[in-house]
């Protein structure tokens, strides 16, 4: 006869799970290491898929994030003359380098005092998609009239 001890480390030794959680397996499937076993697996797998759908939706968020970020530019003027436009993702990049190195962070404040003293200023503003497919619709010759000239 298998002792509870030898039947909680084939639980552990199975699924990875620990004392507490394979006592509790085994207690609920009445002492049955199968059941228990079963029980345990089930577990595990819906956490599993509850972590990977909360993992596609920060994906989702990220690109989403991402997206916005590429459509808003940034734009450096002096007057009503743009200097310099970029991707407001591109903005964001730079500061979070500026904050990991203190001599490009000092740089960076040093070139932001220069601009404003020299009247620079920065826009933010969301780019607006105003393509339009060009279509020509040929006329079409009506079936049995002859052509006009």
């Amino acid at each position: 006869m298998t002792s509870e001890l030898e039947k909680i480390d084939l639980l552990r030794a199975r699924l990875g799970v620990g004392y507490k959680e394979a006592k509790e397996a085994l207690d609920a499937a009445e002492g049955d290491v199968v059941q228990a076993l079963i029980k345990l697996e089930e577990k595990n797998r819906n956490w599993n898929e509850k972590l990977h759908g909360k993992g596609n939706e920060v994906v989702g968020q990220f690109k989403a994030l991402i997206e916005k970020g590429q459509k808003t530019k940034v734009k450096i003027k002096k007057d009503d003359n743009t200097v310099v436009e970029f991707p407001a993702t591109l903005g964001a990049l730079g500061v979070l380098g500026a904050m990991a190195s203190t001599p490009v962070l000092i740089v960076g404040a040093l070139g932001t005092i220069a601009g404003l003293a020299n009247n620079y200023r920065l826009e933010f503003g969301e780019q607006k998609d105003n393509w339009q497919p060009e279509v020509e619709i040929p006329e079409d010759e009506v079936p049995g009239e002859s052509p006009k000239h």
